[in-house]
């Protein structure tokens, strides 16, 4: 790849990873069209945010940093340093990143350091052996895939499409969440809101952010997914809630793929009121039939969501759309429910709901048993 220069004869300085290094302590820039080759550590001091052009990182036998006082902020920006490229403060891709070798480590000890994509900046290139291992942020309104990993384990966590920039981090640990290696206590899995089953102890996410959302989580073979259910529309996104300290359903809007790859994504939920995200599994019961297709259309077939055996027992029901919004909720549900609204701020009281997949809840009061599933509308 041609390069219009290349940074290779710097100062020294006498930091830990005894290397030479590019000190900026004043103010630099890439002009349009312009790169710039970094084959040693990059000390930033100064002003090092208004570029266009190409920023590299190359070497084929060390490791490189990324620190200093003053974030730089990247148009173009690639890496080749199998070694891995350390950010030690955080860094900003503006339009594109290529992860041509090696990761781009963040500090797992300290989430606010990330790798920063911004508005409608992208990555290639991609895998298994070149992502982020730690924590990447994006700061925009497109949908998004975090490129996050580790232990060569490439697993995006992906966030979808706003109305605004809304600004979220996320970091991927191939770790039982019961001995997370960098937080002050573990979650335990065996801590959960009754309407859940089990929780997976292979990995979790440490998803960040103010703001509601809806997140997508993927999986491969390694993830135990067949572990934890024996259908795919029993699993479930789950998170360990900071206040209750247990983990809760977080809900299955959409749900693809198989035991051995795909993703599922959540309800809409505030990231700020949990610490880490897994999947788990819902509670079933042997002692109900559910019938999931209801047709409220006045033809005599399927007009009603039908629970057999529900009448026997105290019951508490509700239903969700698919962001997890409630639209019906009753006390001792007597097989009657004809897919109008009865609560919730979406759709007025006795609304019919549209065409689409629903999720509900049950509660059998004398058993001490909750459970959950979907349901689907179509006229």
């Amino acid at each position: 790849m041609k390069r219009i220069f290349s940074i290779l004869i710097i100062m020294s300085v006498g930091h830990s990873w005894s290397q030479s290094e590019f000190h900026n302590f004043g103010n630099l820039q890439i002009h349009d069209e312009g790169q710039i080759g970094f084959h040693v550590n990059l000390q930033n001091d100064g002003a090092f945010n208004q570029n266009l052009g190409l920023a590299g990182f190359y070497n084929s036998t060390e490791s490189l940093f990324i620190y200093g006082t003053e974030i730089p902020k990247f148009f173009d920006m690639e890496v080749e340093v199998p070694n891995h490229l350390n950010l030690l403060i955080n860094t900003e891709v503006e339009n594109s990143l290529s992860y041509i070798s090696g990761d781009i480590v963040t500090p797992r000890l300290s989430p606010s350091i990330s790798l920063d994509f911004l508005g409608d900046s992208f990555y290639v290139l991609e895998s298994d052996f070149q992502n982020t291992d730690g924590y990447a942020s994006y700061d925009g309104s497109n949908e998004f895939s975090f490129p996050i990993g580790a232990d060569n384990k490439l697993r995006p966590l992906i966030t979808p499409v706003r109305t605004s920039n809304l600004k979220f981090s996320a970091a991927y640990f191939n770790e039982d969440p019961n001995f997370p290696s960098t937080f002050t206590e573990g979650f335990n899995t065996n801590n959960f809101e009754g309407i859940l089953n089990v929780i997976s102890d292979f990995e979790f996410w440490d998803f960040d952010g103010s703001n509601e959302t809806i997140v997508t989580l993927t999986w491969e073979q390694s993830s135990g997914i067949d572990d934890l259910v024996s259908n795919l529309d029993e699993l479930r996104v789950v998170g360990w809630h900071i206040a209750d300290q247990e983990w809760k359903d977080l809900g299955n809007s959409s749900v693809s793929g198989s035991f051995l790859s795909g993703q599922i994504s959540s309800f809409i939920f505030n990231p700020n009121e949990y610490e880490v995200i897994t999947f788990g599994s819902l509670k079933t019961s042997d002692e109900l039939e559910v019938y999931n297709l209801i047709s409220p259309n006045g033809d005599g077939l399927n007009d009603v969501f039908v629970i057999d055996g529900i009448t026997l027992f105290d019951n508490e029901v509700k239903i969700f759309n698919r962001w997890g919004n409630k639209v019906f909720e009753t006390r001792n549900y007597q097989n009657d429910w004809n897919g109008f609204a009865n609560t919730g701020r979406i759709f007025g009281k006795g609304e019919a709901l549209p065409v689409g997949t629903y999720f509900y809840t049950v509660e059998l009061k004398d058993e001490n048993l909750n459970f959950a599933g979907w349901l689907y509308i179509n006229y």
